[in-house]
């Protein structure tokens, strides 16, 4: 296994130690969603799908004039956008409101939610009897308590005082009088809860719903619309759809309608008119036989009589469509306002009937703006000059085809007049009958033609079908499309891990202290770290005892074994003085000395502890303080024993005069306090007398534990450096900095420390290395209920 693998192992199992808070931050974040979720109004989503059907015969109610295919559709689809627009109108969704009473709402008010109630759940019905001008403009919101079937209390305010009334009862409010209804199937349902009715502007519903109304094309060339309304009612958002699309056909059938209505209208005073003619020209006829005594008249020459038919046939036909031609051309020139054109009147002129066609179409648009809007609205404006233009073209195309028809006939009528020429050399008679004829004949192909049309326009007018298609009525989600429970939950989870993730990456990114072996191990690098020492609840013993099985016993056993492992490996004479210090002060070093010493003292071996720190010393409140053990407690008498700085000092001293026998967990340990503080420590250090002690009590003892001055704060430790075999360098876990570190090591490599090794203190339990974390029937503790490993 490479670097790379243990910095990768290491760094996960750094968060996996914290596991217990990640799955406290999840259950947290877990639960803030549960209770979002619970009283969140869900929201749901319903859609319908319409088709915009093409009028690919006739675009108007007149499409059965196939020789003229007037209101043809022409080459392009319907305008997809214009129809949306169309839809959206302010008066469609005035009237789904009106029709679903849809300002109105109702609530049942809850500790937290209120529910609202909607469809054939309502309480009650409300009946308004101000006018719909001052209830549509009105905010009011009012509270109903059902008592019973009969009864119910009304407050204006949720907290205010409520008044008994009987439903029926006309009520004085803000807007008026109001009755209420009981629905009694419902009214046991809601028997003592409080209802709030809110009466919202038709303004403010109305400009909600169309934002909340979405329209689209489905496609770049379809003529498919797909409508969706997102609602926290399943059921009210299918019922607006629905009825929204239902008004939209309805407007457009009463359009076509009113357009072929006119249309049938024009035809019937042309027939009256006509029908007067035809019974003038056969009154004339008959009156012309009777007095000229006239039953038959032979027939004419085949030749001059084919002739004239043929002319008389095509001036009949130019006559038709001039007489045509001017009606319509009259009927245009005398409109003052935007009105619709007839247009089944049997006119050839392709150019004219598409021209009436799309005016019909603009005129239907502008009026239905016109319900919701004003005559200075912009598009109603442009939809003005657009039929002003149309107008004036259809003007001028009928003044042009009437000069054309005019022309026409008086060609035909001189073509007529050649052939007549040689019919007038026969009887006078026959010559006036046969004029008589002709005219009873034109007339009455005239009348027949719109007796024919107006039946056709009758037909359509019955049979008008809307220009949409639903291809999908509403339908609603069956699952709320917000709020999305997965999606939350999710995210609450992530947020669950990312809580506790970030702090613990914050924390080691600024964290500069060294908290267990692994950590120290990657800035001594090849200096030895020979144990980890555990940190001591404040229950602990803080020395070891006799047959102890705790983790700091096993951790000081360890540290016996390598001690003497690298002892073994030395060939001088002088290798069992052992000395203990650490960069500052607090960090463990007078700890570690007693429980070395301790440890020693447990194998039978004959241990000397010596306070060498005698700027600040340590050992003697250790041993005679709270934090030890009763029957492990020294007290010696300073007055009556001396300590290292009297034997410095006093060179008639001798070792014994100084040696205080001290029983520490039914072992003996001699130790040597500091003795009292002298004012020139560095120089009491440097003498000989020092050396000569180390020398003669490193024969006398098994083990000389030496616990000195921090090295960072004095140079004493150095200066008698020498004298030691082993120099146990303390390091506090969670509270010496990693770059404190690296004044040890340099003083290794300038060889100003020999032996040098470092001991960890005060490791928690989950930041133990190595073999730390395991337990070999030692140490037995009770596990707390979140333990679970």
């Amino acid at each position: 296994m490479n670097s790379s693998d243990l910095d990768l192992k290491g760094l996960v199992s750094s968060y996996l130690k914290h596991w217990k808070w990640f799955v406290l931050s999840v259950f947290v974040a877990c639960f803030i969603a549960f209770m979002y979720l619970r009283y969140t109004i869900p929201q749901y989503e319903a859609y319908a799908k319409v088709q915009i059907l093409e009028d690919k015969g006739a675009a108007s109610e007149l499409s059965v004039l196939k020789d003229l295919d007037i209101f043809s559709a022409g080459s392009g689809g319907p305008k997809i956008v214009d129809e949306i627009e169309l839809l959206k109108a302010r008066d469609n969704f005035k009237k789904v409101i009106k029709k679903l009473k849809l300002n109105t709402r109702y609530y049942v008010l809850g500790n937290i939610r209120d529910n609202e109630i909607y469809g054939s759940k309502y309480p009650f019905a409300i009946n308004f009897l101000s006018p719909d001008s001052i209830v549509e403009n009105f905010d009011h919101t009012f509270y109903v308590k059902i008592i019973s079937e009969t009864e119910f209390n009304y407050s204006d305010e949720e907290d205010g005082v409520f008044q008994k009334y009987s439903f029926g009862a006309n009520l004085n409010t803000d807007i008026g009088d109001i009755i209420l209804l009981p629905e009694t199937k419902n009214v046991p349902l809601y028997k003592d809860n409080v209802i709030r009715v809110e009466i919202r502007p038709m303004s403010f519903v109305l400009g909600n719903l169309r934002a909340l109304t979405k329209m689209k094309v489905a496609g770049e060339f379809s003529n498919i619309i797909d409508i969706s309304l997102m609602d926290s009612k399943k059921q009210r958002a299918v019922d607006i759809l629905n009825n929204l699309v239902e008004i939209n056909n309805e407007n457009a059938v009463a359009d076509k309608k009113e357009i072929a209505d006119r249309t049938t209208t024009f035809i019937n005073d042309r027939i009256a008119e006509i029908y007067s003619n035809l019974s003038s020209v056969d009154e004339t006829a008959e009156t012309f036989k009777e007095n000229r005594g006239i039953a038959d008249l032979g027939s004419q020459s085949n030749v001059n009589f084919t002739q004239s038919a043929a002319s008389e046939k095509q001036l009949q036909d130019a006559n038709i469509q001039l007489n045509i031609a001017s009606s319509m051309k009259d009927l245009v020139s005398d409109q003052e306002e935007y009105d619709f054109i007839p247009t089944n009147v049997g006119l050839n002129d392709q150019g004219i009937a598409s021209a009436a066609q799309q005016y019909n179409n603009l005129v239907a648009q502008r009026n239905r703006l016109l319900k919701s809007s004003n005559e200075k609205n912009p598009v109603i404006v442009k939809l003005d000059q657009q039929l002003d233009g149309l107008r004036k073209g259809m003007q001028s195309s009928l003044n042009n085809v009437t000069n054309n028809l005019n022309l026409q006939v008086n060609s035909l009528s001189k073509q007529l007049s050649q052939i007549n020429s040689r019919i007038y050399a026969a009887p006078s008679n026959e010559r006036a009958l046969r004029d008589i004829s002709r005219k009873q004949q034109t007339t009455e192909s005239l009348y027949l033609y719109l007796l024919q049309k107006r039946e056709e326009s009758q037909i359509t007018f019955a049979s008008a079908a809307p220009k949409s298609k639903i291809i999908n009525y509403a339908y609603s989600s069956p699952f709320p499309v917000t709020p999305k429970r997965k999606i939350i939950f999710l995210m609450a989870f992530m947020f669950g891990l990312l809580i506790p993730f970030s702090i613990i990456y914050v924390r080691d990114l600024l964290d500069d202290k060294v908290h267990n072996k692994l950590d120290l191990e990657k800035i001594t690098e090849d200096i030895p770290v020979i144990v980890e020492v555990p940190k001591l609840g404040k229950k602990d013993n803080r020395l070891v005892q006799k047959d102890d099985r705790s983790v700091l016993a096993e951790s000081l056993r360890i540290l016996r074994t390598n001690l003497n492992y690298i002892q073994r490996s030395h060939k001088s004479s002088a290798n069992n003085i052992i000395f203990i210090t650490s960069s500052v002060p607090g960090e463990g070093k007078t700890f570690i000395s007693s429980n070395l010493a301790a440890i020693y003292a447990n194998t039978g071996k004959k241990v000397l502890l010596i306070g060498a720190d005698i700027r600040n010393p340590k050992l003697y409140d250790f041993f005679s303080s709270g934090d030890v053990e009763p029957g492990n407690k020294v007290k010696p008498r300073r007055s009556t024993k001396d300590g290292l700085t009297e034997y410095l000092v006093n060179s008639n001293l001798k070792i014994q005069d100084i040696t205080i026998p001290a029983q520490v967990n039914e072992n003996a340990i001699d130790i040597i306090f500091s003795g009292k503080i002298p004012p020139n420590p560095t120089e009491l250090l440097m003498q000989d007398r020092m050396g000569e002690l180390f020398k003669q009590v490193s024969e006398i003892y098994d083990y000389v534990i030496v616990d000195t001055a921090p090295l960072m704060v004095v140079t004493d430790t150095l200066l008698i450096s020498e004298y030691a075999s082993q120099i146990l360098y303390v390091v506090k876990a969670g509270g010496t900095e990693k770059k404190v570190l690296n004044f040890p090591v340099k003083l290794k490599s300038e060889g100003k420390l020999k032996g040098l090794s470092f001991v960890v203190n005060n490791v928690k339990q989950s930041n133990l290395g190595y073999g730390g974390k395991y337990g070999y029937g030692y140490g037995k503790s009770i596990k707390k209920w979140w333990n679970f490993s």
